[in-house]
């Protein structure tokens, strides 16, 4: 089957998802030697625009798992701004070490419903957005070897195909769709941090550059210590600071975060998927 375009999309607050569909679809863009166009729609302007990909086209689409699912923010958007006619795609799933349980279910139903035909899927390892140590540097050059090799496996398969696949490809995950990961104290009670934000120490310099990373757009450009809107826990203004002045101390979120450091510390591994129902 020819293609004729190879597109990278993706949300990535703190530039892992980015990383890892970059280099699934620039091996992709080398392997068929046809232009690479990439749509980053992390921040609040860039998810106002829709997006179209038509037949003769492959979409590497690449999101960050967050609490086992698609960023429930994202959901609108993917739902009614990106839209495709036939076009193959390559959704891919982003998860902090723990793991990405629905996530990549959801991403692909997602973009089969939207008009694309998903030929092939993975699962990448990340550094988590609470943590320093949880995949600390990763996606690695392990991962990205990963990656290569992946999408030589989707350049062989693309390429026996004579016509785009009539089923969606088979991934991991359970239908319907579980519920958002939780964590419980040790009283068994569920611990919610979704009101928690970030706090900013006096090393703040105010150079605003939280503010224009938010992907939510929730930073007061003229106040960066003040909120306009919901915090995700992305990690993008705590990770970036160029003086570390932005941290967290609710007692809720170090204890979630202390908790994934502590069960998930092994190596996880990434997972692909290239096979047919």
């Amino acid at each position: 089957m020819k293609i004729n375009n190879i597109y990278a999309a993706f949300f990535s607050p703190t530039g892992t998802t980015e990383k890892i569909v970059r280099a699934i679809s620039g091996h992709l863009s080398d392997a068929w030697s046809v232009p690479l166009q990439a749509h980053d729609f992390t921040l609040p302007a860039a998810r106002g625009e829709g997006l179209f990909f038509g037949r003769g086209s492959l979409a590497v689409i690449g999101v960050p798992t967050y609490a086992g699912r698609v960023p429930n923010v994202l959901l609108p958007y993917i739902q009614e701004k990106i839209r495709a006619d036939g076009a193959l795609a390559v959704p891919v799933a982003m998860f902090g070490n723990r793991a990405f349980d629905d996530a990549l279910i959801e991403l692909r139903d997602l973009l089969e419903q939207a008009g694309f035909r998903t030929v092939a899927a993975a699962a990448f390892v990340g550094e988590h957005s609470f943590s320093r140590t949880l995949a600390a540097g990763r996606p690695d050059e392990k991962d990205l070897a990963v990656a290569e090799a992946f999408a030589a496996a989707v350049a062989s398969r693309v390429d026996a195909m004579q016509e785009a696949p009539s089923g969606p490809v088979s991934v991991s995950g359970h239908e319907p769709l579980r519920p958002y990961y939780k964590v419980f104290d040790t009283n068994g009670e569920p611990v919610s941090i979704l009101k928690v934000k970030p706090k900013v120490s006096d090393a703040c310099t105010r150079c605003g550059l939280c503010a224009r990373i938010c992907p939510m757009g929730s930073i007061d450009a003229s106040d960066v210590t003040a909120y306009t809107g919901i915090c995700i826990k992305c990690g993008a203004c705590e990770k970036r600071c160029p003086v570390g002045a932005r941290y967290y101390d609710d007692a809720g979120y170090l204890y979630h975060k202390q908790d994934l450091e502590a069960r998930y510390a092994r190596r996880a591994e990434p997972e692909i998927f290239a096979s047919m129902p």
